[in-house]
């Protein structure tokens, strides 16, 4: 495939990667990176944890300053992509400019799903997706004393951490029956409710929010769905995402969650791959069905995938999936897709916060969980990567190590 201009949608982790690793494969065309916000790509991690509590500052977020983007000869847009010509393969900007493109990459992310309740117009509620929304919620987090996280997944448990860290009185209100249920087994979602709690937060589950109240248009409280009334002098909610899909469904792609791709990422027009949180992949570590992964991992190994096709090195997507989070002292890694699990392994204890979790689907391997036990995913990555693999009743016998299982299989 000969290439003389690529247009990157969307300049977040997966953007980014494609434009980094096309200049580093030495791509020598044309390439526009269009992002709609304002200042240099950054990462998003670090928004609701590190940055909060002080410890990275923005200009550390960027992922590269702003001389490498005029040295590699990335044109960099702050604008957004409005219209897809496919005919005639341009992209409309709002600004009404028009980019030709040989190759078009949309890696357009998602958006915080809505509160939609009534208050949810209040000032002091806030996600957490962009550096705007981290930078509006930075002051207040040193000062509040009652605060509500609705949603007890990553983005919300990190926030729970920072507040508590910060001295406040942290309530959780999520509709599930546990700590990051769709993510973790349960298991692990025992660690990190003794955790939190042992740091103050107190759990809510099985409940929802009805409503909001305010004094003055600042919410003071939440109303839960079984009538509890949570002071609340700031609200964070974390209740999932939807993926940016808007441009691709105008232009008449294929969508099905997110904008569905093949194999090798490319959506139903040849001209166009999809990548990162918007994109819906044939996944082989879900029986191939399609899915889609929201982690930085997956954006940054799906950019690559694309940058080597465009470069002439085609090959399916195959990396294995892998997330983490990083919640007070404790580090949650984890390798693999644990949905549909239906038993387990555990190494280490609780109590010791070194803690790890295999996770078996009909008795094959899928997932292994590890918290502050960072040898242990290092080597379930590995383990997971490859053949042979791991049964349930080696991982069971005493004194099992799995470090020391994947150095004597290893090929």
């Amino acid at each position: 495939m000969s290439l003389s201009s690529v247009v990157i949608v969307g300049a977040g982790q997966a953007g980014f990667q494609v434009a980094a690793s096309l200049r580093q494969g030495g791509f020598t065309g044309h390439i526009s990176l269009i992002g709609d916000e304002p200042g240099l790509p950054y990462q998003r991690p670090p928004l609701s944890k590190a940055y909060l509590l002080g410890k990275i500052s923005a200009a550390n977020l960027a992922f590269r300053p702003e001389a490498f983007f005029d040295q590699q000869q990335i044109e960099l847009l702050h604008d957004s992509a409005t219209t897809i010509d496919r005919q005639n393969r341009h992209v409309v900007l709002a600004s009404g400019k028009s980019l030709q493109y040989d190759h078009l990459v949309l890696a357009t992310g998602a958006h915080n799903r809505a509160l939609s309740i009534p208050g949810d117009d209040l000032a002091g509620v806030f996600g957490i997706k962009t550096l705007a929304d981290a930078n509006a919620l930075a002051p207040r987090v040193k000062d509040v004393r009652n605060v509500v996280v609705v949603g007890s997944g990553f983005i919300g448990l990190e926030f729970a951490a920072v507040a508590a860290a910060q001295g406040a009185s942290v309530h959780v209100v999520d509709l599930g029956d546990r700590p990051m249920a769709r993510a973790v087994s349960a298991e692990m979602s025992s660690l990190f409710r003794q955790a939190h709690e042992a740091w103050g937060v107190q759990f809510h589950f099985r409940q929802g929010v009805k409503r909001l109240i305010g004094e003055n248009g600042q919410v003071t409280a939440v109303e839960t769905t079984d009538g509890q009334i949570l002071p609340a002098e700031l609200l964070v909610y974390g209740i999932g995402v939807i993926p940016n899909i808007s441009i691709a469904t105008e232009a008449g792609l294929e969508i099905e969650n997110g904008i569905k791709v093949d194999a090798n990422l490319l959506t139903s027009d040849p001209h166009i791959s999809a990548i990162g949180d918007v994109a819906c992949f044939p996944c082989i570590h879900n029986h191939g069905e399609h899915s889609r992964i929201e982690s930085v991992p997956n954006a940054m190994d799906q950019a690559r995938t694309v940058s080597a096709r465009l470069l002439g090195k085609a090959s399916p997507f195959v990396a294995t999936p892998w997330f983490w989070t990083d919640q007070g002292n404790l580090k949650l890694q984890i390798v693999g897709l644990s949905t549909g699990y239906d038993s387990t392994v555990s190494l280490g204890s609780i109590e010791s916060q070194q803690f790890t979790v295999l996770c078996f689907r009909k008795g094959q391997l899928v997932a292994i969980e590890s918290c502050n036990r960072p040898g242990d995913h290092l080597a379930g990555k590995k383990i997971l990567s490859r053949p042979p693999e791991l049964t349930a009743a080696e991982a069971s016998a005493p004194e099992f190590d799995l470090k020391a299982w994947e150095l004597a299989h290893r090929a």
